[in-house]
């Protein structure tokens, strides 16, 4: 359980971290992910739904059609995404009709900006069976499969049969939303009161809600075992621990970094022994009883230097306690410091998810974790590099098992994905990736807006455009040119993407059926996309949301609410749609099939 995340441009990043903390930033400051000092180093940006990339091409359906067109000129086998018939072949005409509904409805700004008092207002009135009932037959109805594992048979097997494979996810989720203020009052170093001495803010039950949530977890995993067997189950870290715990972690992660990058006196990525006694004897009391031991254990090869891979792994949550004792001063790093309290319930959190793990790896299914929130986001880091190490190691698996997820919005996250493939070659595992471009945009602007810190996310949808289709080129490279197995889904509704994707797979002579590429998209979504790739041969996925509706609906509200604009623009789903709709209601076609 040691801290293990960290970015290639962490100098600058860590500076700057630092000169906020001067002048009352965030306690969390989780605004960047941490990870390695070494100078190489998450799913798709304007997300609807769960972490799923719906960053449509800004352009119009006749627009679109001609790229593509060109596109697929010159290249072998490139699937025809203008297809409606193979599209929407797994569709009832009846489902076909519930999704043009859907899809207007999601045009209509308004509804979907208030559907969750509107929803609220209509179990006031018409009660939960009435409520649940009309959502069970429209919005629920369409994005998700049901609401228990034996609803889920049906619409899996109906993919397998069009070569779409499933990933399960579990549809509820936790989160906490931290409230802007100009004094300390609400900071977490008031909530705890004294260093060490806190005030508690964590309960029972809320430890028993993640207990369950991990029998959800494994009887998904089971699920898939037994109805899909090469898919998926996605997890959410959040439902497996305190959310104010993932932020306390967080924080406790990033002033861990701060303090390697104010040891690295000359900003080369490396702390030598020598500046860390330096440092050490500035910062910290006690030097003579600590100082031996601490260098021995950081650097027990005695090779006389540690880089934040090696740093980040040998400095765990367990081991603050002690370091920060000696503080001179109480800042950042000792109110970061986590709690005996914390550190048990931090640890019960990874005991939940090796649990989780070691369920899959019985069942040969694998896990996406999924990204969240920028202020939980590198405990998630933390715990997911832990996982993976021991459950992908090459001498256990010839594939992983655990894939992270990279949101290709934030800022920094090509060189997060490169010092993640380095540390995996170093520490003898397998790399997977879900590549999306994120799911939190509006929240994650709004939140640094209020408390005035810089925006994780990058400035125009073409940076981030730009680092998606990056990120993916760069391991699919590097794959090819160091034969290291590695395997990344590519979680996107951008058909660009896509096939920018595709034609990098022919170039460098990827076998689409080998599992290096996976293709996935939401379900009740971009079916002209999955469909056609899983026609082509490619492995295509549908992300499978189920739950109680009770559960879910207010999951996929949030999701609507944040994404509005790109499920607002559903003209291209529509058309296809419709030309569907028009060519199955014609009286030839009427005349020879009963669908």
């Amino acid at each position: 359980m040691a801290f293990v995340r960290h970015t290639a441009n962490t100098r600058l990043i860590v500076k700057t971290a630092i000169q906020r903390s001067r002048v009352s930033h965030p306690q969390w400051m989780g605004a960047q992910r941490f990870k390695s000092a070494i100078p190489t180093h998450h799913y798709d940006h304007h997300d609807a739904l769960p972490a799923f990339d719906h960053a449509e091409i800004p352009a119009s359906s006749a627009a679109a059609s001609t790229a593509s067109s060109q596109v697929q000129q010159g290249l072998k086998n490139m699937p025809d995404f203008t297809n409606a018939r193979a599209a929407y072949a797994s569709k009832t005409t009846v489902q076909l009709l519930r999704a043009s509904l859907v899809y207007n409805m999601c045009n209509i700004s308004p509804l979907v900006k208030y559907a969750d008092p509107l929803m609220r207002l209509s179990r006031q009135i018409f009660g939960d069976f009435i409520t649940d009932a009309t959502l069970k037959s429209t919005l629920f109805g369409h994005f998700c499969a049901g609401e228990d594992e034996d609803e889920l048979i049906a619409p899996l097997k109906e993919l397998q049969v069009h070569g779409i494979g499933g990933i399960l996810d579990y549809a509820a989720e936790s989160d906490t939303v931290p409230q802007a203020n100009n004094s300390d009052n609400n900071s977490f170093a008031h909530q705890l009161g004294v260093y060490r001495e806190p005030k508690s803010i964590y309960d029972y039950e809320s430890e028993a809600v993640c207990d369950e949530h991990v029998d959800v977890f494994k009887s998904c995993i089971r699920s898939v075992h037994k109805v899909a067997p090469d898919g998926f189950a996605a997890v959410k870290v959040t439902a497996l621990g305190n959310p104010r715990l993932l932020e306390r972690m967080s924080k406790a992660i990033v002033e861990a970094e701060n303090l390697f990058t104010k040891l690295d006196v000359n900003n080369d990525g490396v702390v030598t022994s020598e500046e860390f006694d330096q440092g050490y004897r500035y910062f910290f009391n006690d030097t003579d009883g600590k100082l031996k031991n601490l260098i021995k254990h950081l650097d027990p090869c005695d090779s006389g230097y540690v880089d934040y891979i090696t740093w980040s792994k040998m400095l765990s949550p367990s081991d603050l306690p002690n370091l920060t004792s000696s503080c001179r001063d109480i800042g950042p790093l000792a109110l970061a410091t986590p709690t005996d309290e914390e550190i048990e319930l931090i640890d019960t959190m990874f005991q939940r998810a090796h649990a989780i793990a070691e369920e899959a790896v019985q069942c040969g299914t694998r896990i996406l974790v999924d990204a969240e929130q920028a202020r939980f986001q590198p405990a998630i880091d933390n715990l997911v590099l832990e996982l993976q190490q021991k459950y992908n190691s090459t001498d256990a698996t010839d594939v992983p098992i655990i894939f992270n997820t990279y949101q290709c919005y934030r800022k920094g996250e090509l060189d997060d994905i490169k010092s993640d493939v380095e540390r995996s070659e170093r520490y003898g595992y397998h790399f997977g990736a879900k590549m999306v471009r994120g799911a939190y945009l509006e929240s994650e602007r709004t939140l640094a807006n209020v408390l005035h810190y810089p925006s994780p996310i990058h400035d125009s949808i073409t940076d981030t455009h730009q680092c998606y289709d990056d990120s993916v080129e760069f391991l699919l490279r590097h794959s090819v040119i160091t034969d290291k197995k590695l395997e990344v889904m590519c979680g996107t509704h951008n058909q660009e993407s896509i096939e920018k994707a595709i034609r990098l797979m022919d170039e460098l002579g990827i076998d689409r059926r080998d599992g290096t590429v996976h293709f996935g998209q939401l379900l009740g979504m971009a079916d002209n996309l999955t469909f056609n790739l899983g026609e082509e041969g490619f492995r295509a996925y549908k992300y499978v949301p189920y739950g109680k509706v009770s559960e879910v609906m207010p999951y996929l509200i949030r999701r609507a609410q944040e994404n509005s604009a790109v499920l607002g623009n559903a003209n291209r789903e529509l058309a296809l749609l419709y030309e569907e709709l028009g060519r199955r209601l014609t009286p030839s076609f009427m005349g020879n099939n009963n669908r």
